[in-house]
């Protein structure tokens, strides 16, 4: 009968005991909900969203392919933000996850404004790659404060 080997520090067990280790469960988990606080929140506010511009007698359709572009990378990025702080993380961690998500959304309104590339569905599918891998990336860089669980406790050891 194999003995398993609990990590002291985290409570995790090695891969082959469990399939995944809590802090890996933790880290998809929160992946997850980053994605889905981020798409839902693009739709609940794309009607305020066009309700303002509306109001101030304007739309994307008038203002642009990349005026729509950096609307959806803010309505995308507001509610996400806001789910983190929610969670417990900090400032930094914020900005680098709204850098993911702007860092791309300008990328692609640059290459519409340069005529690089024209179709705003191109764009936007390619946009959309690039946060959700931009995301990951922030993610895997800051391993430690994306997998810890019970209420955030590496973020402050992580922040030093």
């Amino acid at each position: 009968m194999a003995t398993s080997h609990i990590d002291a520090r985290s409570g995790d067990a090695p891969l082959s005991d469990r399939g995944m280790t809590r802090s890996t469960r933790h880290f998809i988990r929160h992946y997850v909900e980053m994605v889905v606080v981020m798409f839902v929140g693009m739709g609940v506010l794309a009607m305020p969203v066009d309700w303002a511009l509306s109001a101030a007698g304007t739309s994307y359709a008038e203002l642009g392919d990349g005026a729509m572009l950096f609307g959806m990378a803010v309505t995308m990025t507001v509610p996400m933000v806001a789910w983190m702080a929610y969670r417990g993380h900090g400032r930094r961690a914020n900005a680098e996850m709204a850098g993911s998500m702007f860092v791309p959304a300008f990328a692609a309104i640059a290459l519409l404004g340069a005529n690089i590339v024209d179709d705003a569905g191109v764009l936007m599918v390619a946009e959309h790659i690039a946060m959700l891998l931009g995301m990951l990336g922030v993610m895997l860089l800051r391993r430690a404060e994306y997998a810890a669980h019970g209420g955030h406790g590496a973020v402050e050891a992580v922040a030093a």
